[in-house]
């Protein structure tokens, strides 16, 4: 098994970065492990610890219609180059958290995706540069308030609510390039998306260089990579889980508004 990478917050409230052994325990580290964190004398016991999203990134930065179907959905074609936004880092929750149904929306659409990890800060670099600026690899969910999406001239209140980040549960380092991304809804065994990764239009590599030449990206920063066809509506109570071959699985239920005490 590759070797989990992790973020964590133990009963003191303090957060490490850290791995995660084989019996759950978690042996923590003195950095995050893209800045040369190394193994210290601690290590969490299950109990001891909460599982937190596995970096905290200064900018979340997506990309939209990176799949041939996924764009046909939407009613448009695959644009000539990458279509980007951001996403706040404040939408961020780790797996196992609730996602909360914004009352301004009626139609909130879940959207499983790759999700790369920066290990390096990047800026102005070529896609064969770019192989060594992606520390690791994890999965997001790209929640998305589809009525406010098409109701705005832009995405940045559909896709900024807090809680519409999902991200984990762990970054692993590498990653089969045709590993197979599935999202399943609820208790249901046939996945609501399901394909292979190798089906993007840009890959990871060309969409680092891409972005790298018009913002420097920072080491922990986030790149989604776009969601495949499948996209569907979630409702109050739902269980969405994304899962891809070789990372594991991301799983949130959604909430009212109520439900969260702040």
């Amino acid at each position: 098994m590759a070797q989990r990478y992790v973020r964590v917050q133990d009963l003191q409230g303090r957060i490490y970065y850290g791995l995660l052994q084989l019996n759950q325990n978690v042996q923590v580290l003195d950095a995050p492990p893209w800045l040369q964190g190394q193994p210290i004398d601690l290590e969490l016991a299950p109990e001891g610890y909460q599982l937190l999203a596995p970096c905290a990134p200064s900018k979340i930065v997506a990309v939209g219609k990176n799949y041939v179907e996924h764009a046909a959905e939407m009613g448009s074609n695959v644009p000539k180059e990458p279509l980007l936004f951001l996403k706040p880092s404040t939408a961020i929750i780790a797996t196992s958290t609730a996602i909360v149904y914004p009352p301004q929306s009626q139609r909130v659409d879940y959207e499983g995706e790759l999700a790369l990890v920066i290990g390096d800060r990047t800026s102005n670099c070529t896609p064969q540069e770019a192989d060594n600026k992606i520390w690791g690899y994890t999965i997001a969910n790209d929640v998305t308030a589809r009525d406010l999406q098409q109701k705005d001239n832009q995405w940045t209140r559909a896709k900024g609510f807090d809680t519409f980040c999902p991200l984990g549960p762990w970054i692993v380092r590498e990653l089969n390039a045709a590993a197979t991304l599935q999202t399943f809804l609820n208790d249901n065994i046939v996945p609501v998306q399901s394909t292979s990764i190798e089906q993007m239009v840009f890959s990871p590599n060309f969409l680092v260089a891409y972005i790298s030449q018009i913002m420097t990206l920072l080491p922990g920063d986030v790149i989604l990579t776009g969601t495949p066809s499948g996209v569907g509506a979630l409702q109050i109570g739902d269980r969405i889980r994304v899962e891809i071959e070789g990372i594991g699985r991301l799983e949130n239920t959604v909430v009212a508004p109520a439900t969260i005490i702040s």
